[in-house]
């Protein structure tokens, strides 16, 4: 009988800490989210950007190549594939990002993660003031609202998503450590 207790204990501490460690991977891999609602939206992202993984799906799908990978002391960001009509469409549609994001590795372009870019102004003119309210995905507002980055850029808010590299600063930071340019 103790034996059989024992084991027991044994069975359920190795099931305890093997279910444990499975969900410090999920919520690892999520950038910290632990939100059921949102790891379901970040699926379906990932669902469907999954054909990206083929740069060649994204010049079809109408995203145009940015000259440079962005980078700043706090990571990257990588090269930016921008998709016009996304851009100038009033909404914000998780299955539609406005911008994909990549990373040149090994001479060839590997998907990290997705923008969602929502426009407040026209190219080139000031944050308006006041402001109106950030768009809200993934239960949290997008990022600013924020000066254009580059002229033709309008006044903006925007939510980097890392859902294709982990990102130790989280899966929604704009910028990525693990993201390097060349």
């Amino acid at each position: 009988m103790f034996i059989t207790r024992k084991k027991n204990i044994l069975i359920s501490l190795f099931v305890t800490l093997t279910l444990l460690g499975i969900f410090t991977s999920i919520v690892y891999a999520a950038g910290g989210v632990t939100d059921p609602a949102v790891l379901r939206d970040l699926a379906r992202v990932r669902q469907v950007t999954d054909k990206y993984h083929d740069v060649n799906a994204a010049y079809a799908d109408g995203f145009i190549r940015t000259p440079e990978c962005v980078a700043s002391p706090d990571g990257g960001m990588g090269i930016h594939f921008i998709n016009p009509s996304r851009l100038m469409d009033p909404t914000i549609n998780i299955l539609e990002p406005e911008i994909l994001l990549y990373v040149e590795q090994g001479g060839e372009l590997k998907l990290v993660g997705v923008e969602y870019f929502y426009g407040i102004g026209a190219p080139d003119t000031p944050v308006p003031n006041p402001a109106p309210p950030a768009p809200v995905i993934f239960n949290r507002p997008l990022d600013g609202p924020m000066p254009q980055h580059e002229p033709g850029q309008p006044p903006h808010y925007d939510l980097h998503v890392w859902v294709w590299q982990a990102n130790p600063s989280g899966m929604f930071a704009p910028f990525n450590p693990n993201v390097k340019c060349l």
